[in-house]
């Protein structure tokens, strides 16, 4: 990185936990990670699959779900900025399902 860049950028997984200080392994802190993108990104396929099957969409917030949609798309741009495969990996998809959702609501209401 060169002079005056954001040292956060530059990710080397840290052995202890940031906020207790106690040791934790590599592998769990990707560990945590990953299953939490997993999760995050799982979470949204219920209701797109619904979404899709009924096309009803009434009960639906369109600005909570237009809030969502740019969360994601900034979240797989940080991925991007930052080179981290699982967090564009996880948002691309993310991106998808819930532009699905976002997409039904302006169609149908």
């Amino acid at each position: 990185m060169g002079v005056g860049a954001i040292a956060f950028l530059d990710f080397q997984p840290n052995p202890y936990c940031k906020v207790t200080g106690m040791p934790m392994p590599a592998w769990m802190i990707e560990a945590i990670g990953t299953l939490a993108a997993i999760l995050g990104t799982i979470c949204w396929l219920p209701q797109s699959i619904k979404t899709i099957m009924t096309r009803e969409t009434a009960s639906l917030s369109l600005w909570s779900n237009l809030l969502l949609f740019a969360t994601v798309c900034l979240w797989f741009l940080y991925g991007l900025a930052i080179g981290s495969w699982l967090l564009m990996g996880a948002n691309a998809v993310s991106v998808v399902l819930v532009g699905i959702i976002v997409g039904m609501k302006l169609r149908h209401g």
